[in-house]
């Protein structure tokens, strides 16, 4: 029984992971920012997000990534066996955004983010990485470290050749 939990910033690979992950281990994978987001980049309800959310995490073999409410990462860091914190530096997350971007809007892009049709704001996509890296991230990495301490399973990745070597793209043709 596994129920991985993978955390960073925005554009640090966390979705691409998981469906590797997911494929790899068979589990089921539940990507946060399908249930975060509407259509238009509008949020959910948050009394549907939470619903959802408790629903995915009492339930056992699964992968799940995002960030999602910030009050939702404590209950599904407790429920999860292991985490991956993504945790590469700012400017990777701005470089790997822009070129998901650039992606999307060539129309070479494999998975869209929450499965969304429409191609977030790049001004407002890199003001959320940058809050997300100074608002959230040293909580979320607290977080981490007081489960590690409690016997989690936690695997840190600060670079993409780490992210590359845990799951090479070629086992399975995802697009980074």
């Amino acid at each position: 029984m596994s129920r991985i939990v993978i955390l960073g910033n925005a554009g640090g690979g966390k979705s691409t992971l998981a469906r590797r992950l997911a494929k790899r281990h068979g589990l089921i994978h539940f990507e946060i920012d399908k249930y975060l987001w509407q259509e238009g980049w509008i949020p959910a309800p948050v009394e549907s997000y939470s619903e959802q959310h408790r629903q995915i995490i009492s339930s056992d073999n699964w992968i799940v990534d995002g960030l999602g409410l910030r009050d939702s990462i404590t209950p599904r860091i407790d429920r999860a066996t292991d985490i991956i914190l993504i945790d590469m530096p700012l400017w990777m997350h701005f470089w790997l955004a822009a070129e998901r971007q650039i992606a999307w809007s060539s129309g070479e892009l494999q998975h869209a983010p929450g499965g969304l049709s429409a191609m977030p704001p790049t001004r407002d996509l890199f003001q959320t990485i940058w809050d997300i890296d100074q608002d959230w991230m040293p909580g979320i990495r607290s977080l981490c470290d007081d489960a590690e301490r409690a016997g989690k399973t936690l695997v840190r990745i600060r670079s993409v050749d780490e992210l590359d070597r845990l799951t090479p793209a070629a086992k399975d043709g995802c697009a980074s």
